[in-house]
C-alpha cells in the first residue's frame, strides 16, 4: 500500500508557501505525491486555544528576529528566490481557502494552489478582497466564473469547516502540518523528517 501523505494549508500562513516550494523535491525524491488538505487556520487557532507567533511571542525579546533570521537561512537553504513579504498581512484568506475546497480533485486544483500562492507571497496581494481574487482568478486561466459561485455554496463552506474541525481532530494545532499516516509533523522545519517518515514506511 502506498504512503499517504497530507499537507493541512492555509494560503494566510507564509511559512505553508515555503513549504510549498519544497514539496516537488520531496514528491520527486520519493515517488509519493502529497496530498494537499485546506484548513482554515483561524478555525484552527479557535478549536485549540492557539494564537499565531506574531501575537504570541510579540513581547519575547530577540524572538522576532531569530525567526527572520532563521527564515532567511531556509530561504537560502532551499533557493526560494521570489519570496515576497505580503504588506497586506495578516490577510483574510476565508474566501481563498472556500475556493480551495470548491478545487479539490478538479483539473485546475494545482494551478489553483500555485497562483494563490504566488499572488499571497510572491506578489504581495491584498487576497481577502473579491475584486482582487477575481481578478487574479482570471489572470491565471481559472474558471473564474464557477470558482466565485463556488465560494457561495453552502455545501463548500461546510466542506472548510468540516476539514478544519477533521484536522483539529487528528491533533492539529496549526500550518504547515504534516501527516505521514499517521505521524504528524508540524512546521517547515520538519519537512525533512516527513521525508524520513515517507522513506521508512515505503
Amino acid at each position: 500500500m502506498a504512503v499517504e501523505v497530507e499537507f493541512h494549508y492555509d494560503f494566510a500562513s507564509p511559512n505553508t508557501y515555503f513549504s510549498h516550494r519544497v514539496i516537488p523535491g520531496i514528491e520527486a525524491r520519493t515517488g509519493i505525491k502529497f496530498k494537499y488538505v485546506p484548513i482554515l487556520l483561524g478555525g484552527v487557532f479557535k478549536a485549540t486555544n492557539n494564537r499565531s507567533p506574531m501575537e504570541q511571542f510579540a513581547e519575547v525579546k530577540n524572538k522576532k528576529e531569530y525567526n527572520s533570521r532563521e527564515t532567511k537561512r531556509f530561504i537560502a537553504k532551499h533557493t526560494i528566490d521570489k519570496y515576497a513579504r505580503n504588506p497586506h498581512f495578516p490577510v483574510n484568506t476565508l474566501h481563498i481557502m472556500r475556493d480551495a475546497c470548491y478545487a479539490l480533485g478538479k483539473d485546475f486544483e494545482a494551478d489553483y494552489i500555485e497562483a494563490m500562492y504566488q499572488c499571497m507571497w510572491e506578489r504581495g496581494l491584498n487576497m481577502s478582497d473579491p475584486a482582487v481574487i477575481e481578478e487574479a482568478l482570471n489572470e491565471y486561466g481559472l474558471p473564474t466564473a464557477d470558482i466565485i459561485a463556488g465560494t457561495q455554496d453552502p455545501a463548500v463552506k461546510q466542506m472548510l469547516i468540516d476539514s478544519t474541525s477533521a484536522s483539529v481532530e487528528k491533533g492539529n494545532f496549526g500550518s504547515p502540518t504534516f501527516f505521514v499516516g499517521n505521524e504528524m509533523f508540524f512546521g517547515k522545519d520538519r519537512l525533512r523528517d516527513v521525508e524520513e517518515e515517507i522513506s521508512s514506511q515505503q
